[in-house]
Formats: structure tokens, sequence, C-alpha cells
């Protein structure tokens, strides 16, 4: 999932943003093209940028097909648009293009855990103690800490479920998990990564960067 606006980068595109010497995108291809359970990859743009993106996966050497195809005005319309595009398949993996240090080991992990309940979502633990306010923003709780799980993608799905998600959405959906939860499903989360970070805003790709330089 790649269509979003990057409203908070300064007009930067935060997907061709470049991120140790290569865009942001490209990495995120790299771990779904290592990834041996993968057989098939869709990309879900802008309808501006289809054109650039077909560039950028068109110039390197690709060792399994993909995509692109132009996105709609909410999320859950592009995530519908990327699994219209998609072969028979066993499962679903959706993840954020904006998240570019994604892992093969961390797909991989989704994709068993995956196998429990039919959907897997990663997510890592928080650590900072969480408030829920009002609107006045008065406290109105202070839920249990090992309660909390941050979530992350990449999120993991039974084609069939995550079809009858979408086709039956109802309201805005920022999150795919959220849907299959509405319809009475459950959902698996699996250890995700503190380093498996999105990319909001320019100061997140200085922290990716010293991600990046950590791993070497």
């Amino acid at each position: 999932m790649a269509a979003g606006e990057s409203r908070r980068m300064n007009g930067i595109d935060k997907v061709f943003a470049p991120l140790g010497g290569k865009p942001v995108l490209s990495r995120v291809l790299a771990a779904f093209e290592q990834c041996e359970s993968v057989s098939q990859i869709v990309v879900v743009v802008s309808e501006n940028n289809v054109g650039k993106c077909r560039e950028l996966i068109g110039g390197e050497e690709r060792s399994k097909p993909i995509e692109v195809c132009a996105g709609g005005k909410r999320r859950q319309d592009s995530v519908a648009a990327g699994l219209a595009r998609l072969d028979e398949c066993d499962w679903v993996v959706i993840h954020d293009g904006a998240r570019p240090l994604v892992t093969r080991e961390l797909i991989e992990r989704g994709l068993e855990a995956a196998k429990e309940t039919g959907a897997a979502v990663a997510a890592v633990p928080v650590t900072d103690t969480i408030k829920v306010a009002g609107d006045d923003r008065i406290v109105r709780q202070t839920p249990p800490r090992q309660n909390l799980w941050a979530v992350q993608t990449p999120q993991v799905f039974r084609p069939d479920l995550i079809s009858e998600a979408y086709h039956r959405a109802a309201g805005e959906a920022t999150d795919d998990a959220f849907l299959v939860e509405a319809l009475g499903y459950e959902v698996k989360l699996y250890m995700g990564s503190y380093d498996n970070i999105k990319i909001t805003n320019s100061d997140d790709l200085l922290i990716a960067e010293a991600l990046l330089e950590r791993e070497k």
C-alpha cells in the first residue's frame, strides 16, 4: 500500500524518498522478493504515481511478477483495488509501502501465525503509559499497559476473510484487521519489530537511516 498523500513530508513523496541510497519503496519490494512464500506482488499507488512506480520497478531486475495499480480516495478503497488484482492465492499479505525496514523473517512469521485463526497482525508491546481522554482532554481511563500493543504491518489474512471484510466494510478504516474483527473473526497478534517504523515525516527518514547503519 503506497497510495498515501505524504502530507507531512514537506512536498516529498515518502515512498520514493531516498533511504540508504535506495527509494523507500525499493527496500520494501526487496524484502518481499526475498520471501520464498510470496509469489505475486501488487503495488497500489496514487493515480499520479502509477507511471513513476512502473519506471522504478522496471529499472531493476525482478525475481517475481510485480503489478502496479491506482488506489482510491480512502485506504480501504486502495486495498480493495489491490485485492482485485491478485491471482488465486492461499494468503494475502498487506504491508505499508512506508515501512521500509520490513524483513523476510517478519513476513514469514506472519504467515505462520495466520495459520491459527486465518488472520495475523504484526504488533509490538507499547512501552509508554497510555491515557484515554475525551474531546476535552480530561483523562477517562488508564488501561493496563501489559494488554496494549501497537499494531504494524505486515497483516496476513486468508483471502476469503479479507475479501469479505472489504466487501462488507462500512465507514472509515485505517487498519485492515479492524474490518476483519468487526465481522467477529479472531485476529492473532504476532511479534513485530520496534525497527519496523513507518515513515510519516522527514525525521522518520533520519531514524530509519540510523537503523540501517546499525545493521551494517
